[in-house]
């Protein structure tokens, strides 16, 4: 298996797709779609535009949809969820489709839509995407983090450091990038502390200016869900 890990999905080669593509947004994205398939919702399609998102989700009954998203970390006027993953309840969420569109995740799922395989994860579900990798053992992987508007973010990188960390004593690999080895070094410094890592980023500052403690809290939680986000069409992710 030959690892990569991207930072950004703008980092990412433009001629070419991996095997398997892993997109990270850990905060929140990637948790969001985790929870929300967790507790029960059909399906999570993604969006980069909130133009076409409502286009598409007009097409469906409003009691089998729900339109959520963020833009700079706050919820987008008029829709019935940001994109806090505390909000995706069994209540709320059960048996409808989550119609997604963010800051930054939604735009590396897309950058990746192609690929072979698309996967999602993040602390919440971290495992759930070691075991799908060590299963199917794909030749070449992409960890792509999602960033914050083109740039680096700690805690997606620290999330592909911990999918690597896990494969690397496991499986006979190549590490195709430095970017791994950073990766894993990021996390195995910071493993014990992701909630502080989280406090100091600047994502997560962003999210404390909106009273979003609550949520940097769940999503430094590692491998409470058991669930693997995989796309079964052009960014529509299901529970694998």
């Amino acid at each position: 298996m030959k690892l990569f890990v991207y930072h950004t999905p703008e980092s990412t080669p433009e001629d070419s797709l991996p095997d398997c593509a892993v997109v990270i947004d850990v905060l929140r994205a990637t948790t969001t779609i985790a929870t929300a398939l967790n507790a029960g919702a059909e399906a999570v399609q993604a969006f980069k535009d909130i133009d076409e998102l409502m286009t598409v989700s007009s097409q469906w009954l409003p009691q089998k949809r729900l339109r959520a998203g963020e833009r700079g970390g706050a919820k987008v006027d008029g829709f019935d969820l940001g994109n806090s993953p505390l909000d995706c309840t069994p209540e709320v969420v059960q048996h409808k489709r989550l119609f997604l569109t963010t800051t930054n995740g939604t735009r590396a799922l897309e950058r990746v839509q192609s690929a072979s395989v698309l996967i999602t994860a993040a602390f919440v579900n971290c495992q759930a995407a070691v075991n799908y990798l060590l299963e199917k053992e794909p030749s070449t992987v992409w960890l792509v983090g999602s960033g914050w508007q083109g740039g680096y973010s700690l805690e997606d990188t620290a999330c592909a450091g911990a999918i690597a960390h896990s494969l690397v004593s496991k499986i006979d690999y190549q590490v195709a990038n430095d970017e791994v080895i950073a990766a894993i070094a990021l996390y195995t410094q910071w493993q014990d502390r992701m909630l502080e890592m989280f406090e100091q980023s600047t994502h997560g500052q962003r999210l404390l200016k909106l009273d979003c403690h609550r949520d940097l809290e769940y999503c430094a939680q590692s491998n409470i869900l058991d669930v693997l986000p995989i796309q079964n069409e052009a960014k529509v992710l299901i529970k694998s």
